[in-house]
């Protein structure tokens, strides 16, 4: 059993190494971004439709509160003329229409709460997107300067290697056999 685990972790390890290798800092923050702005633009969206859901209700509100007018006037006018099974009518009329818009109040206040939350959760997300597009930019700048150095080594790697200076050294030797050989001339 102990063989199969050693093998799992290797190729494992093997794989991590290479996802690691394959991984581009720049593209992946750009994503990261992306999927900000695109979480963002949902949430704009959502509040929104909120927002029409509430003008809807005002206007529903509105309507309920000129009907619940009409009733009380009606039952004014019916006690007026001294019909007061009508007014009595008109006033039962009258109170469930009050009943109306008062619930349409309350839906009215829960959606005015989901409109703020919505508000600061989409400020807060676009202070996050403003941090975000800085670190961004600065990252990249970091990511750039740091394959440039490593370029950099890689190229002194190559010089500074051994076999660099055995052909440095076996050029001197030639010249110096040249020079030797113009001597006894």
């Amino acid at each position: 059993m102990g063989i199969f685990t050693r093998f799992r972790d290797i190729i494992s390890s093997n794989l991590n190494a290479m996802l690691d290798r394959a991984e581009d800092p720049e593209k992946l923050i750009k994503l990261m971004i992306r999927e900000m702005e695109d979480t963002l633009i949902e949430l704009k969206a959502s509040c929104a439709g909120v927002i029409a859901g509430r003008k809807k209700l005002e206007r529903q509100n509105d309507s309920v509160v000129e009907r619940q007018e009409q009733w009380h006037t009606r039952a004014g006018l019916a006690v007026d003329r001294g019909r007061d099974d009508l007014a009595r009518e008109a006033l039962s009329e009258n109170r469930r229409f009050a009943d109306m818009a008062d619930a349409l109040k309350q839906e009215l206040l829960e959606h005015d709460d989901m409109i703020h939350k919505y508000q600061e959760d989409i400020s807060l997300l676009e202070d996050k997107l403003h941090t975000a597009r800085e670190k961004q930019r600065i990252l990249i700048q970091r990511h750039i300067h740091a394959r440039r150095k490593r370029r950099a080594q890689e190229g002194i790697r190559r010089v500074d290697n051994f076999e660099s200076i055995a052909r440095f050294d076996d050029l001197e030797n030639r010249i110096e056999r040249m020079e030797a050989e113009a001597d006894l001339v």
